[in-house]
C-alpha cells in the first residue's frame, strides 16, 4: 500500500502547516510550489481576466498558463488585477507556463518564453514546461534569470529517464493527467523516489466538457461516482474537494479550472477538506474499478505517447 503511506505522510503535513490560507513562496524548492493551482486550460476570453483575478483574490497562489491555450495575455491581466485586489507582491504568488510544439526548435525556445512573458505581463516565470524534447535549450533559459524552473510534461517513463540520464539538469516538475480515475500510483511514486515535482492537470477527470462528458454504459462522471459523493457526505467535503483533496494528500499540484466564481471558491475548500483512511481505500478501487485517461491525442499528433503507463 505505498499509495497509502505517501497520502497519509502529505497529508500529515498539510494539516500540521494549515490548510487555509497558501504561503507566500520564500524558497524554490520542491515545497514550494502551492498544491492548490488555479488552471487556464479553455478558459475563454470573454471573462479570463476576471475569472483569473477571482481566483487569487480567492487565495489561490499557483496559476497554471500556457501559450497554445490562447488566453495569456488575458491570463496576465487577471494575475495584474487579482496581486493588486489582494495586496499581493508577484513573488508572492507562483505562474507556471508552458512552451508549445511551434517553438520547440532550440533556436526559439527563448523566443518563445518572452513572448510568454510578454503576453504574461510579468518578468519571469516559476516554472515553465515542454512537452517534447529540447530540454537542452529549456536548460539555457536557467541562465536568463526569466524562468526559476524548467520541467516537463507528458512524458513516458522511457522518454525522462533518457533525459535525465542525458542531461545536466533533472526536471523541477513533471505535469500529467491524474485523477481518482488515473491515479498512476507507481509513477507518482517513481517521481518522488527521484525528487520530481508532480502535478496533477484534469484533477477533476471527466467533469472537463473537453472530453464530452460520459457517455451511456462507459465511466461515470467523477463528481456523480457514488463513491465518490458517499465520502464527500461522510467527511463533510464536496465530490470536487474530495477528489482535489484526495490529489494535494499524495504530495501532488492540482490545477483544477473553472470560469465561475462558486466553482472557484468551491475548489479552493479543499484546503479544508480532509479524509480518513477508509476514504483513501475506497478511492484507491474506484481507480482499479474505472482506470480511464481521457486525454490521449496520440493518433491526432501521430505520436506514441504515454507508452509504459497506465491505460496508454
Amino acid at each position: 500500500m505505498k499509495f497509502l503511506s505517501i497520502a497519509f505522510l502529505a497529508l500529515a503535513l498539510r494539516v500540521a502547516n494549515g490548510q487555509k490560507q497558501q504561503i507566500p513562496l520564500n524558497s524554490h524548492s520542491t515545497l514550494s510550489i502551492p498544491l492548490l493551482g488555479y488552471g487556464t486550460w479553455n478558459l475563454d476570453k470573454s471573462n479570463a481576466s476576471e475569472a483569473v483575478s477571482y481566483a487569487i483574490e480567492t487565495g489561490y497562489r499557483h496559476i497554471d498558463c500556457a501559450a497554445a491555450y490562447g488566453n495569456e495575455k488575458e491570463v496576465g491581466k487577471g494575475i495584474a488585477d487579482g496581486l493588486k485586489k489582494a495586496g499581493l507582491k508577484r513573488s508572492d504568488i507562483w505562474v507556471t507556463s508552458k512552451l508549445w510544439n511551434d517553438h520547440h526548435r532550440p533556436d526559439l525556445v527563448f523566443k518563445g518564453l518572452e513572448e510568454t512573458i510578454s503576453d504574461l505581463g510579468l518578468d519571469y516565470v516559476d516554472l515553465y514546461h515542454m512537452h517534447w524534447p529540447t530540454w537542452h535549450a529549456m536548460e539555457r533559459l536557467l541562465h536568463t534569470g526569466k524562468v526559476r524552473h524548467i520541467g516537463v510534461s507528458n512524458f513516458s517513463p522511457a522518454q525522462l529517464e533518457n533525459l535525465i540520464a542525458k542531461s545536466k539538469t533533472t526536471p523541477f516538475a513533471h505535469q500529467m493527467e491524474l485523477h481518482p480515475y488515473l491515479q498512476q500510483t507507481a509513477w507518482v511514486q517513481w517521481h518522488y523516489n527521484h525528487g520530481i515535482h508532480v502535478t496533477a492537470y484534469s484533477p477533476l477527470a471527466n467533469s472537463n466538457p473537453t472530453y464530452g462528458g460520459p457517455k451511456k454504459g462507459s465511466t461515470p462522471a467523477l463528481l456523480d461516482n457514488t463513491v465518490i459523493n458517499d465520502i464527500a457526505k461522510e467527511s463533510g467535503c464536496t465530490p470536487a474537494t474530495v477528489a482535489l483533496a484526495w490529489g494535494m494528500s499524495r504530495g501532488t499540484s492540482v490545477i483544477p479550472k473553472s470560469q465561475h466564481k462558486e466553482r472557484i471558491s468551491e475548489n479552493f475548500g479543499a484546503m479544508d477538506c480532509v479524509m480518513g483512511y477508509e476514504g483513501f481505500r475506497k478511492i484507491e478501487d474506484v481507480g482499479r474499478k474505472y482506470l480511464h485517461r481521457f486525454n490521449n491525442p496520440s493518433k491526432t499528433w501521430g505520436v506514441p505517447l504515454y507508452e509504459g503507463l497506465d491505460d496508454a
